[in-house]
């Protein structure tokens, strides 16, 4: 999982004194609404890296044209209790087989870490008052799960979850090896 910090993000939103810019000019790395996007996708090269930020209450399959020509979508929770977005990532990864960046925007708190990991999300801005150091220790609360996800799509009947828990204790085995502990 990659932790974004608003200052130091390579993409930009395409905006203006008075909000976004209906129909922003191209730009490397240009971070677009989905209305922008729309208004410019047309005339936009294939080239030049785009990024589109999409709402959680629209229907991803109104993006799957576009996929090949976006380098980040970015999904939206408005609240930490409204989990569309989840349901949008797993989309792009499952059935639209999106291969770029998709990242958490919002009320994203560090709770919601683990499960944006395991619907397909590989970046995430966490909110302003949640720790990186947190969220990453909570990509490791748990060993494993039952259902199957997109780290691991077949659920644990289907699979050696001895020789996983074998290979997480070797892991860690080795981690401390030669420190005396």
């Amino acid at each position: 999982m990659k932790f974004i910090d608003a200052h130091t993000d390579r993409w930009h939103t395409a905006g203006g004194e008075d909000g976004p810019q209906p129909h922003p000019a191209v730009a490397a790395n240009q971070l677009l609404t989905l209305e922008q996007w729309h208004a410019v996708r047309d005339n936009w090269p294939a080239d030049v890296p785009a990024g589109v930020i999409v709402p959680n209450h629209v229907d991803i399959e109104t993006l799957a044209a576009d996929l090949p020509r976006l380098g980040l979508v970015v999904l939206q929770f408005p609240k930490t209790v409204d989990g569309r977005a989840y349901s949008q990532a797993r989309l792009l990864r499952v059935r639209y087989r999106y291969a770029g960046e998709v990242r958490a925007v919002g009320e994203v708190i560090v709770d919601m870490v683990p499960l944006l990991a395991r619907t397909g999300f590989d970046a995430v801005r966490l909110r302003h008052d949640q720790k990186q150091a947190s969220a990453e220790r909570a990509l490791g609360f748990f060993a494993g799960h039952y259902q199957g996800d997109l780290q691991q799509p077949l659920p644990a009947f289907a699979r050696d979850t001895t020789a996983e828990l074998a290979s997480r204790q070797k892991a860690a085995a080795e981690q401390f090896a030669g420190q005396g502990i």
